[in-house]
């Protein structure tokens, strides 16, 4: 396998990973776009490699079709319907899982055998469909969990203390939805706990702003894409660049039979292994919700 990514939806999110792509030094060699409406990929694609006088790095792109996921490292499914202004990401749950089935099987037919990356909502669910319908092993499924959650987080917080994003150590886990929550145990500005900066008032005021801000920007503008983009290349990098680096994305939860957001290292292979996090009390009774949440969807379908 060379780094070729293949991206399944070539949306708002399909799109805005693949521009982010295009403008972030990567080990992406080659990309393939993939779309019921064949004629706007290649107009996509047409677009993209106009872009390559001043990106960065050479790849080559390209409109494909299935066959392309055969020799590729990572596909990336950001097919399905969107969330609608009054849906929950749960809505789309019975629309989506048969359009997964469907594109799953196409790329296994390929002779796939690389990482799937799952962006399509609900999170954990297509997630974890995709590892039923691919049959491949685990550490070779990954959704993007709650990678955007806590990006949304940091901002937030480095705003409200001026203080840079990159230095706020703290996490959103659970399911990529509305039972997920943060173990503020957990948080930290650089080495100093957070809640020497932040009241509990304030925190739980952060915690809903983050939780409830894809239904804030989906009012406003119908879509939320750009901060998805960025969060599938940085696991995309991840992966490509061999990293071991620790991201939030949607994990197997082996206790449980479930694919639910949790730190974890990130390589060349895919998930090498959750991160343990203590939980207090309180924040057990989160998790176990959200456990609850995700397994209660699963048995829908």
């Amino acid at each position: 396998m060379n780094n070729k990514v293949v991206i399944i939806g070539c949306g708002n999110v399909g799109m805005s990973y693949a521009y982010a792509l295009l403008n972030q030094r990567s080990n992406v060699q080659e990309l393939v776009l993939i779309d019921l409406n064949k004629d706007r990929i290649i107009g996509e694609a047409m677009d993209l490699n106009h872009c390559l006088a001043f990106a960065p790095t050479r790849m080559q792109i390209k409109a494909g079709d299935y066959s392309d996921c055969r020799d590729a490292k990572i596909v990336c499914i950001a097919a399905g319907t969107n969330q609608n202004p009054g849906e929950t990401r749960m809505d789309l749950i019975h629309k989506n899982s048969k359009i997964f089935e469907s594109i799953v099987k196409e790329v296994m037919n390929s002779g796939f055998n690389g990482i799937f990356l799952v962006a399509t909502n609900p999170l954990d669910i297509m997630t974890y469909l995709t590892w039923k319908y691919s049959g491949l092993p685990h550490n070779q499924i990954i959704g993007s969990g709650t990678s955007l959650d806590t990006a949304r987080l940091r901002y937030i917080i480095g705003d409200r203390l001026k203080v840079n994003p990159k230095n706020i150590h703290a996490y959103v886990i659970g399911e990529h939805g509305d039972s997920e929550f943060v173990p503020w145990s957990n948080a930290s500005v650089g080495l100093q706990n957070i809640k020497d900066f932040l009241n509990d008032e304030e925190l739980n005021k952060i915690y809903i702003d983050v939780r409830d801000a894809a239904y804030d920007i989906i009012e406003r503008k119908g879509a939320t894409f750009y901060g998805i983009g960025m969060c599938l290349v940085r696991i995309t990098n991840a992966i490509l660049g061999d990293e071991n680096s620790i991201i939030t994305v949607s994990t197997y939860d082996k206790d449980n039979n479930i694919f639910i957001g949790l730190p974890a290292v990130i390589n060349v292979n895919g998930v090498r292994e959750k991160v343990y996090v203590n939980l207090n009390e309180e924040e057990e009774e989160k998790f176990q919700k959200s456990i609850d949440v995700i397994k209660d969807a699963i048995r829908k379908i």
